[in-house]
This record gives C-alpha cells, sequence and structure tokens, in this order.
C-alpha cells in the first residue's frame, strides 16, 4: 500500500463542504465491530484510505420530494443535531445525505415500507438511481431513528492528508439485521468489519490508512462493549463540535482537540482516554505516548 502523505499547503478561500457519514456497527465474536470502506485509490479525497460511508451532501437532499419520505419531520431532527441556528432543511438533509451515501457505498439502506424490511441486496442499478426516484418507486420512508448524532468534524485549514476541507456530521447506526454491506466497487473498493481496537492495530501496523477522525472515533468506540451500550452513550448526550488546532513544531505535526492545552476550547469534545491531541510520526498519526498503552489486552 502506498503511503498517504502529509498535507503542508493552506486552503484559504474555500469554505468547508456539507458532508455526512453513518459510522455503523454490529455485535461481533470478539465484541463491538464497525465498519470500515477503502477508498478507490484513484479518488481525489483520501484515495486508498478507510473511511466510513459517506459523502458530500447534495441539493437533492433537502428536497421537498425526499424530505416528505422522513420518519420525523425536520422540525424534530434539527435540535438533535446541537446546532440551533441550523437550517431545518438543512438539518434534515443531513440525514437524507448520511442515508443516501450509506446505500450507494455500501447498499444497506435505513428505510422501510409500510413496516417491512428492504431487499436484503439491491442491485447496482438501484445504487445508482436518483435516490428521491428510488424512495418512491419503492414507496420507502427513511428511518432517521435508527441513526444517532455522534459528532460533528470540521476539517482545519491544513488539512492533514488532503487539500480539500469538509463539514461532516458523523451518525452512529446498528447495522440492520437483514441486509448486508456490499462496496461498490466504484466510489469504495472494499468492505470490512473489524473491532475498533483490530482497525488500530492494522494502522499502526501500516496495513491499512485511516484519516484522523476515522482514528479519534475508533478510539471513542473502544470504551463500548456492543452495540446497544454505544447507541444508548450516543443518544443521551449532545454531539459535540471537533475542530482540530494544527500546530507545526520543528517539522513535526500535531493535532490538538477540544480540552487540549493546545487548542482555543478547554473543555473536552470526547471522553476520556481519548487522547486530546495526535502526533504525526513514521506516517502515521498517533498519541503523544504511541498506541500501545490505548490498544493493550482485548
Amino acid at each position: 500500500m502506498a503511503a498517504m502523505e502529509l498535507n503542508h499547503d493552506l486552503v484559504i478561500d474555500t469554505p468547508p463542504r456539507d458532508a455526512a457519514s453513518v459510522v455503523m456497527l454490529r455485535d461481533g465474536g470478539d465484541g463491538l465491530e464497525v465498519l470500515l470502506m477503502r477508498r478507490h485509490a484513484d479518488s481525489a479525497v483520501l484515495g486508498g484510505a478507510y473511511v466510513f460511508p459517506g459523502g458530500k451532501v447534495d441539493a437533492a437532499d433537502g428536497g421537498a420530494d425526499v424530505l416528505a419520505r422522513l420518519d420525523r419531520a425536520p422540525a424534530e431532527l434539527q435540535p438533535l443535531l446541537n446546532e440551533p441556528d441550523l437550517a431545518l432543511e438543512l438539518a434534515a438533509a443531513f440525514y437524507v445525505a448520511a442515508v443516501r451515501e450509506a446505500f450507494e457505498e455500501s447498499g444497506v439502506l435505513y428505510a422501510r415500507r409500510a413496516g417491512a424490511v428492504p431487499p436484503l441486496a439491491w442491485s447496482a442499478a438501484d445504487r445508482r438511481q436518483a435516490f428521491g426516484e428510488l424512495l418512491a418507486r419503492h414507496e420507502l420512508r427513511l428511518d432517521t431513528q435508527d441513526l444517532a448524532p455522534w459528532s460533528r468534524w470540521i476539517t482545519p485549514r491544513r488539512p492533514s492528508l488532503m487539500n480539500r476541507r469538509f463539514d461532516t456530521r458523523f451518525f452512529l447506526a446498528a447495522a440492520p439485521h437483514a441486509q448486508e454491506a456490499r462496496h461498490d466497487d466504484v466510489e469504495v473498493t472494499e468492505a470490512r468489519w473489524l473491532t475498533p481496537r483490530a482497525a488500530l492495530r492494522q494502522y499502526r501496523q501500516h496495513e491499512i490508512d485511516l484519516a484522523p477522525p476515522q482514528i479519534i472515533s475508533l478510539m471513542h468506540l473502544l470504551a463500548y462493549a456492543d452495540v446497544a451500550q454505544a447507541m444508548a452513550d450516543a443518544r443521551r448526550r449532545r454531539p459535540p463540535l471537533i475542530q482540530p488546532e494544527s500546530i507545526e513544531n520543528e517539522g513535526t505535526r500535531t493535532l490538538c482537540y477540544p480540552g487540549d492545552p493546545g487548542h482555543p476550547v478547554r473543555e473536552r469534545a470526547l471522553p476520556d482516554p481519548v487522547p486530546t491531541r495526535v502526533v504525526w510520526r513514521n506516517q502515521r498519526f498517533e498519541p503523544p505516548q504511541g498506541f500501545d498503552a490505548l490498544l493493550e489486552g482485548g
């Protein structure tokens, strides 16, 4: 695998693009597992990296025809994102985008028709069809209640591993029992279920590449024994805003998160023992003391 290179360029004039992502969970033989999908090597954004299903919010995600197929009104969804000034339609569009992107990339659809479970597998043509048309053709309603807002990440002006900025809402969701995640071979070329500990170990060993939001999110997931515990915690707390502070010191890149001495926000965004900073070493972002203490046992 070609190593990911650290970006040194500032993105000054381009505002962050709205995006949404689903952190899909299931219970496995070794505990909680999370779905990671490998982006196509030729992708302009994080090519070859393993990410959670997700992508940019499209204008159609906030269209009246799609919003009419939500199981809850935008006014019910907006407060859950912990963003009081966010327009109702845009708040709902984040949910739509999360479900749509997860469907396009993994084939898993958080929707139902009159209480029925969607087909076990959708065709490639279904996944390429305009989302609103697909929902209308199958008379589906989107299951926003399956998605729990989990965090909001805004890429810093000096992105670490790409040259674009995103304002991404991450949602936690249990994988539907009757559906199987399958990569689309277009945007993503592999679907891999891993425990958070196994994923971080593979990252440490240079077997997979990860971006900082995935690294920190996997560290956060280490705290949960199963899907029920993770979902319950996500539903009882407000999703935090995470704006990494990028620091260069004698050629070393450090990313600081809320609660770190190097970050302007003093209150922690994520619970202990999730580190409040990671350091770029050996083409990897890792906690200042390394991964060993974090990953011991399990």
